[in-house]
């Protein structure tokens, strides 16, 4: 019997009422991920162009 390997595809991103960001994901199995990335409060980033 071989063994299941977890694949995550990406399902999307949203964002909660309290500013966290928060990152969907599925395996083709079913079997489903949220993982939440916390906001620190602090001022937004600013990305440099070349």
């Amino acid at each position: 019997m071989a063994d299941h390997v977890h694949v995550r595809l990406s399902q999307g991103l949203s964002v909660s009422e309290t500013g966290e960001l928060i990152e969907h994901s599925r395996c083709r199995c079913g079997a489903t991920w949220t993982k939440v990335y916390e906001a620190d409060g602090g001022e937004p980033e600013h990305p440099t162009w070349s």
